[in-house]
């Protein structure tokens, strides 16, 4: 599986979309295949999965550079770099972007077997190098054969986290013996709360300190959320 050693990775790099992973359709875990199966009838003409995501800051640099004015422009502008990097580097390939879309995807499973992914108390993913800040963006069903990703290795920083200071900087009390989201949403919500459009807690964190992102895309990503919890409690 050797065959596209040499396909340009660095459009996607340069694009802040600097996480990688593919696997084979075959050798995926029934957790994950059979959901797949029964949403896409066309499964048998892709051989990988690829899972691409972004890690630290580069991202929104290069969204906001993009001039795009969506909605959804993090989302709309990982599908144009992708939809790019396949025309340019791997023309005449059958493949399928099937997230972002419609229907829901195992995005945590993925990045458990891409090793990119360990639970945290605030509920976001934490990677040791990258810590909380990084995001799956795109997955893809393709007609590719990239060797097979091995996973990232490295244990969960949040086991050798004697101060818990995630947990004691929470201002609604939402992590303390396991997250509770109804006391997250009902302190989110409230007028001059200092989570409306970020998280503490998670900022808090000191692992990977070096990659947070910055506050206008703290802003962007917590305000959507913020809206979605307004609408609904």
């Amino acid at each position: 599986m050797d065959e596209f050693k040499t396909v340009d990775l660095g459009l996607l790099n340069e694009a802040g979309l600097n996480r990688q992973a593919f696997f084979n359709i075959g050798d995926l875990p029934a957790g994950l295949a059979v959901p797949l199966q029964e949403r896409f009838n066309g499964l048998g003409q892709y051989r990988q999965l690829l899972l691409i995501g972004h890690a630290g800051k580069r991202l929104w640099d290069a969204v906001q550079a993009s001039g795009i004015d969506s909605e959804n422009p993090i989302d709309d502008f990982s599908v144009r770099v992708v939809k790019d990097w396949f025309s340019r580097h791997l023309p005449g390939r059958r493949y399928e972007i099937i997230y972002p879309g419609p229907y829901p995807i195992g995005l945590q499973q993925l990045g458990k077997l891409a090793g990119w992914h360990r639970p945290s108390p605030f509920m976001v993913g934490i990677d040791p190098e990258w810590g909380s800040w990084y995001a799956y963006r795109a997955v893809v069903l393709a007609d590719t054969a990239f060797e097979p990703s091995r996973p990232v290795p490295g244990g969960s920083p949040c086991l050798r986290c004697a101060a818990k200071v995630c947990i004691a900087t929470c201002p609604g009390a939402a992590l303390e013996g396991g997250f509770d989201l109804k006391k997250c949403a009902a302190y989110r919500i409230q007028a001059g709360s200092a989570c409306r459009n970020t998280c503490l807690a998670r900022l808090s964190c000191p692992v990977g300190a070096a990659h947070r992102y910055s506050d206008e895309q703290m802003s962007h990503c917590y305000g959507r959320s913020l809206r979605d919890l307004e609408r609904y409690c």
